[in-house]
């Protein structure tokens, strides 16, 4: 007997997600560049979907996300039925996970992977299993050392967060010839629409013709409609099938669904925000690395600055310095990195701005206090 309930055992073991930082000292303008956000916000288009739908909040929203997926389907050459929308593609890892893993199993994901996925995986009662990386970069000879017997899924974020690296597609192949048949090979393309590498390749290719791949995309990166909470996942028919049989029901809100199928169709304002992106990634991975700082390599929207272990140069002086002044980083720790902030890219505004002030930070006199 016990005094109160108890939750289900190894949950005690998950540290909750958290977001990036959002506020700075009063009176501060603030620039959020922590959550790798679009500084272009959503489609024009979007945004007047979503307020057609207002007048009829009263009513669920489609069950099936029948006009969405069809929109993504028309996007990407699919069939719909082989596409799952969702509160986000977060719900969808977790619902993924839930379906296929039971207490025990093993996932693995890479040292520098994205949290959730060790929060799926705790969550399912799984066992989280941690493939080493070379230069931040995903390792496929690792992955496959670490599958065991016991194994059930194998996540990878293509490109990754938080380093912005990726695997050429033929490594991602190679990656899902050695795996057995019965492992499940999420990828997980959330920056897919910012790469612009010619051996790249989000992945759709590889699920239509495989029986055990999933690939999971996001409209709160590029299509600038992360308040709203909407993912896809495309997969075969059989995990299509099991995942919409633990689908919450109406679990995708009606404005989310509208703005999606008009943002999915915004050619437009999707190439704005891909030509704004690499042209500030190439500015500001040029302009910190002159001022002695090491950026690791990024084909995403973000990143990934090391500044050095010695006082009045650390990240989280350099945290301080900028959150000060209004420039909200997201730090490291969480990740593994202790040494490094994560930078979005943000309007040209914030991008001087965080370039200036990180001149003042590395060239004062140290210790630098904000």
């Amino acid at each position: 007997m016990t005094a109160r309930p108890l939750p289900r055992q190894g949950l005690m073991s998950i540290e909750a997600y958290a977001p990036g930082k959002s506020k700075a000292p009063p009176g501060v303008t603030v620039h959020k560049l922590s959550s790798n956000e679009t500084p272009l916000g959503p489609s024009p288009k979007a945004l007047a979907a979503a307020e057609a739908v207002m007048g009829k909040l009263a009513l669920y929203p489609d069950g099936g996300a029948n006009a969405l997926r069809d929109a993504i389907a028309h996007k990407f050459g699919l069939d719909s039925a082989r596409i799952v929308c969702g509160n986000g593609s977060d719900e969808l890892l977790a619902m993924v996970t839930n379906a296929y893993m039971n207490p025990g199993d093993e996932g693995i994901y890479c040292t520098h992977g994205f949290l959730v996925y060790r929060i799926a995986i705790l969550g399912a009662g799984g066992v989280p299993v941690i493939a080493p990386e070379k230069d931040f970069t995903a390792d496929v000879d690792a992955i496959l050392a670490a599958v065991t017997p016991r194994t059930k899924i194998v996540y990878l974020a293509n490109p990754n967060n938080p380093t912005g690296t990726y695997l050429p597609f033929d490594e991602i192949k190679r990656l899902h010839a050695g795996l057995p048949p019965h492992v499940l090979l999420v990828l997980d393309a959330a920056y897919a629409e910012y790469v612009r590498r010619n051996d790249y390749a989000a992945g759709l290719e590889l699920v239509m013709t495989s029986e055990n791949v999933v690939m999971t995309r996001t409209f709160s990166k590029i299509h600038g409609l992360a308040a709203l909470r909407l993912g896809w996942m495309v997969a075969p028919e059989h995990v299509v099938d099991i995942v919409n049989r633990i689908r919450p029901p109406f679990n995708v809100n009606a404005a989310a669904l509208a703005a999606g199928a008009a943002a999915i169709a915004d050619d437009g304002h999707v190439a704005q925000a891909v030509s704004h992106n690499d042209t500030w990634l190439e500015i500001l991975t040029r302009d910190l690395t002159q001022l002695g700082l090491t950026v690791t390599p990024s084909v995403a929207n973000f990143l990934l600055v090391h500044f050095p272990d010695m006082p009045g140069r650390t990240a989280r002086e350099a945290d301080e310095y900028l959150t000060a002044r209004g420039l909200i980083l997201r730090r490291m720790e969480g990740y593994g990195l202790p040494h490094a902030l994560r930078l979005s890219i943000g309007t040209e505004e914030a991008n001087r701005l965080v370039i200036n002030a990180l001149m003042e930070f590395m060239r004062a006199e140290a210790p630098v206090h904000a």
